[in-house]
């Protein structure tokens, strides 16, 4: 509860996040980071990503925090590429260990007693708490349904309640299960990830939700920023920062992914 700032962002390709460092710093107990999910998949440089991050993380634990995203799976890592990188770059037995580890990556965040943060979003029951999310056992492949899948794969909607989810997974939740969440949690901000957005970043449900995706130019075709942002306590007021995306070697984005990724796209 000490002032304090901390950057919040969604992982991106590896030139990007060497980018974001030289915008905002590098990680250290003074400028810590906050990195929302998916740190895997998003192109053809996800070693590199995630082993700079694991390196920072290692280097100075309290400068570099880690949440789970939902292509931190077994599942996702090999339709969308990062098994077969990994086998490429290094061998079989690195796939496994991924696979472990990210097992043991938080589900959640809360900064400063304000501001959940989440990969995905919220969940189709009312009354959730934050004692309820601690309890849940992380260390397994994401199920299908339950608390655990919905936060990894929900996404808000503009209409109140709830709605089905266009991925098939999760569900989509309104402004109204945004404000009855925080109020039941005594929480003022939803900061999520999981969608590319344009600017980079869009802010929802009367200001109390915000998506932050910081790959920009995804896939190398979308043309969208990136966006990160710094929170700076006591008033943990949102600042928000947008860059473009920055060249990288001619690798496709997807080169690693399997033949049938597109049928999941």
């Amino acid at each position: 509860s000490s002032p304090f700032k901390l950057s919040l962002c969604f992982p991106l390709q590896f030139y990007d996040l060497v980018n974001i460092f030289q915008l905002n710093g590098l990680p250290s107990e003074d400028n810590p980071y906050l990195f929302n999910g998916d740190f895997v998949d998003r192109g053809s440089f996800s070693v590199e990503v995630i082993l700079t991050l694991f390196a920072f993380k290692c280097m100075c634990p309290s400068a570099m925090y880690l949440a789970r995203g939902n292509h931190e799976s077994k599942s996702m890592n090999k339709i969308y590429g990062f098994e077969g990188e990994v086998r490429a770059k290094l061998n079989d037995k690195f796939v496994e260990l991924f696979a472990e580890v990210f097992c043991c990556l938080p589900l959640a965040h809360v900064i400063n007693g304000k501001v959940f943060v989440v990969h995905g979003g919220l969940f189709s029951v009312d009354g959730v708490k934050l004692s309820d999310i601690r309890a849940i056992d992380r260390f397994c492949e994401p199920p299908e349904e339950g608390l655990m899948c919905e936060l990894l794969w929900s996404d808000p909607q503009p209409l109140p309640g709830r709605g089905p989810s266009k991925r098939g997974v999760g569900l989509s939740f309104g402004g109204d299960v945004t404000k009855r969440f925080l109020e039941e949690n005594k929480l003022d901000l939803v900061l999520r990830s999981h969608e590319v957005k344009d600017e980079g970043y869009e802010v929802e449900h009367d200001g109390k939700l915000i998506t932050v995706f910081s790959a920009p130019n995804y896939c190398d075709q979308m043309g969208n920023k990136g966006a990160f942002i710094r929170f700076t306590a006591p008033d943990m007021k949102p600042e928000i920062i947008t860059f473009s995306a920055v060249p990288h070697p001619q690798v496709k984005p997807m080169a690693y992914a399997n033949n049938f990724m597109g049928l999941f796209s």
